[in-house]
């Protein structure tokens, strides 16, 4: 049985081949249509370089001066050299349209249904099993959605990960005047059909081995639930993971059962909710994320930070970051802005 490998490139594109066992990965991409940049094809030149971001590999050899041993260390490889092990994922820092292949899969979905969770958020249930084949994405990508009837895109992080049944959610902020708004508010029904664009970001759940800080603002909530549905499906992940989540109102709040389930389904998870404008009913935590980080827990150990929400937010927790001096802290992070063409 072949493995299921993505392919990540600097345009935020992926791509997805299969690998069978004991096959070299350079050989499965060019074999499917994917020109990974190759020399020399014997681990000396370098020029296939890329970084295994999850999975299991070996490489047969590789010469010092292509990739050193702190290369090594950081899982960089050469496609030339390299035998996976399991499903992986690997990044290479060039544009997929070097590589001669079209990464985007365009298919239709029907509406299932449309939850309004709160007074600003939606999740809109897709069915998108009509085209056939299971849809291959990584757990905090996103996809680009047509609204049905104009010519508008709009872009949204799954908020689950991939299934056989091809069922998808999106968890949708819902603004005073948008185009996906209003069509969610007043002309969505089950049944509709809407065109996807798949897959989509470099936003995504790298190769766990050290403790996991996701920090969420908003509906970046939805990258986060699909990497913790990935997570929950294997029981956890052998390092603790917390998750602060936050939102303007404590009415903003949503997916909370969801939350609490993963703490049953999840080693060693816990989340915290954190309310910047709360009602006096609010008992929780207030004002913003960053007043709630404990800087010598943090200081303990390094750790994996992920970090999706708006850019104010985001900006706020690098510059705590920058200003504890946590060097050893790896940081994923994705922003996302109101306007016509952004996320969300």
């Amino acid at each position: 049985m072949s493995h299921n490998v993505a392919l990540s490139f600097a345009d935020g594109k992926t791509l997805f081949i299969g690998v069978k066992p004991g096959e070299l990965l350079l050989d499965a991409a060019l074999r499917q249509g994917i020109s990974l940049p190759l020399d020399c094809r014997e681990g000396v030149c370098g020029t296939c370089q890329g970084r295994c971001e999850a999975g299991r590999y070996q490489q047969d050899y590789v010469d010092e001066e292509a990739l050193c041993e702190r290369d090594l260390a950081q899982r960089k490889m050469l496609a030339c050299q390299t035998r996976v092990q399991s499903d992986a994922a690997f990044y290479f820092d060039l544009d997929s349209s070097l590589c001669h292949a079209n990464s985007l899969e365009r298919v239709g979905a029907v509406v299932r249904a449309v939850e309004h969770v709160s007074p600003t958020t939606a999740i809109l249930h897709l069915d998108a099993s009509t085209d056939g084949g299971t849809l291959r994405f990584l757990p905090g990508q996103y996809a680009r959605l047509n609204i049905p009837d104009t010519e508008e895109w709009r872009a949204y992080s799954f908020a689950n990960r991939p299934n056989a049944q091809n069922h998808l959610q999106f968890l949708i902020r819902l603004l005073p005047d948008g185009v996906m708004s209003n069509y969610l508010r007043e002309r969505c029904q089950p049944g509709q059909r809407l065109e996807l664009e798949l897959p989509l970001g470099s936003f995504y759940l790298r190769q766990i081995e050290r403790p996991l800080m996701l920090v969420a603002g908003g509906t970046g909530l939805s990258a986060f639930l699909g990497m913790l549905d990935e997570m929950a499906e294997r029981g956890g992940c052998g390092q603790p993971v917390r998750l602060f989540y936050g939102v303007n109102q404590d009415a903003d709040l949503c997916e909370r059962e969801r939350l609490e389930s993963y703490r049953e389904r999840i080693a060693d998870f816990d989340f915290m909710p954190v309310v910047s404008q709360p009602s006096p009913a609010w008992s929780g935590l207030r004002g913003y994320i960053p007043e709630h980080f404990d800087r010598s827990e943090l200081s303990a150990q390094p750790f994996d930070m992920y970090l999706c929400g708006p850019p104010p937010m985001v900006e706020a927790v690098r510059s705590w970051l920058d200003e504890a001096g946590l060097g050893d802290t790896r940081l994923y992070s994705e922003k996302f802005l109101q306007s016509a063409g952004a996320r969300r």
